[in-house]
């Protein structure tokens, strides 16, 4: 079996979807992007593809540390986000070939179920209690929410307020039990972000994302033994290396590694159990589309210390075009009382729907995050 060929999708509202072919017939789908920067992550593809063609899709260990080692400038989000689609595209094909779900190649299930969590306020949180409300109503179990708008380093304690009555309003409509993520999304630095966890910690939150930004991350030490919350970060993180001396560290308490993102189903499969082994939780990053998902999903199965999983379905990202507008059967991501079953098809264990993908890459996307400032014209993190 060799690889033939391969086609890109720009598809909305802000995914990149690839499709690996064979001489077999076999198909593998991958979801190489980076929310931004789906463009420039197409032309790494376009480049990391060139090896690939003619080959044998089977030997994906060899594959992927051609597409990393044989590049001696290596890493960082773009090139790792392209070598994930192309990882999540070769397990595809794999699991297909041999008539079987990625995580029976991959050693086979821990569990059969898994917990998922819903988005909830937006990019700039608000009516966050009704909308929490309304996911506990649909039998989720947990939502994650953006912390604050923008705050510079340090801020006015009334944004400490707004923000602490925000998770103060989801416990009064959804009671202590629930759980909440709060990401304080990078847009937090040190000095209010220690206020800011310390003001959330009567409210028990289920963990804090991204107390600050992953390049500050030696800054969670402080965090950590300021507040007893769990500490969540790691979607801005791209290989075992980059988690290697977060872990050793110490102070991060589940890591949340994209696998779109993170050099894919291969190298978050390691990722994740290497956190085991210093008994770290994980909860993979996933706003993104079905293929990410379900790769996600794929090897959630088969690691043990994985306890809930992101996806994306009704974000507002995705107004006008959602997770399963591309999916054929879409009761494979069938949420009931807070879990989802982990798919069993062969492959990823989703059928795409092409026809939709060629409609909606005709349209196409141009999405891009937007810049923020502060009152005084200051470029604020978003």
């Amino acid at each position: 079996m060799k690889i033939t060929s391969y086609e890109l999708f720009l598809v909305p509202p802000r995914w990149l979807f690839l499709k690996i072919e064979t001489d077999d017939g076999l198909v593998g789908w991958g979801e190489p992007v980076i929310e931004g920067k789906a463009a420039t992550v197409k032309a790494a593809v376009d480049e990391l593809m060139t090896y690939l063609i003619g080959k044998d899709p089977l030997p994906i260990e060899d594959h992927w540390n051609v597409l990393y080692r044989a590049g001696f400038y290596r890493g960082g989000p773009i090139l790792m986000s392209a070598i994930a689609g192309i990882d999540q595209a070769l397990w595809d094909i794999k699991g297909k070939y041999y008539g079987a779900p990625i995580h029976q190649l991959l050693g086979g299930k821990a569990r059969d179920k898994m917990k998922v969590y819903s988005w909830i306020g937006g990019d700039r949180p608000a009516d966050v209690g009704m909308a929490a409300k309304k996911m506990a109503d649909s039998g989720f179990l947990a939502v994650k929410m953006n912390a604050t708008e923008e705050l510079q380093y340090v801020d006015s304690y009334a944004k400490i307020d707004e923000a602490v009555s925000r998770i103060a309003a989801i416990r009064d409509a959804v009671g202590r039990d629930f759980g909440v993520g709060i990401d304080f999304h990078g847009r937090v630095h040190k000095p209010m972000a220690k206020i800011l966890a310390k003001e959330l910690e009567p409210y028990r939150p289920m963990f804090i994302e991204e107390p600050v930004l992953p390049e500050n991350n030696e800054d969670l030490r402080e965090i950590a033994n300021h507040v007893s919350i769990p500490i969540a970060t790691g979607e801005r993180m791209f290989s075992k290396w980059q988690f290697k001396t977060l872990l050793a560290e110490g102070y991060a308490d589940i890591i949340q590694p994209d696998l779109s993102h993170a050099g894919g189903i291969t190298e978050c499969k390691k990722i994740i159990s290497m956190a085991e082994a210093f008994d770290v939780a994980a909860a993979p990053h996933c706003p993104l589309g079905p293929i990410a998902l379900a790769a996600c999903l794929q090897v959630d199965a088969t690691c043990h210390n994985a306890f809930i999983q992101e996806q994306s379905l009704g974000i507002h990202y995705n107004r006008g075009s959602d997770l399963l507008d591309y999916l054929e059967d879409k009761s494979v991501f069938q949420y009931k009382e807070g879990y989802v079953n982990i798919p069993e098809g062969p492959g990823l264990g989703v059928v795409i729907d092409e026809a939709h993908v060629r409609k909606m890459a005709a349209v196409g996307h141009q999405w891009q995050n937007p810049v923020w400032r502060h009152r005084d014209g200051s470029v604020a993190e978003w």
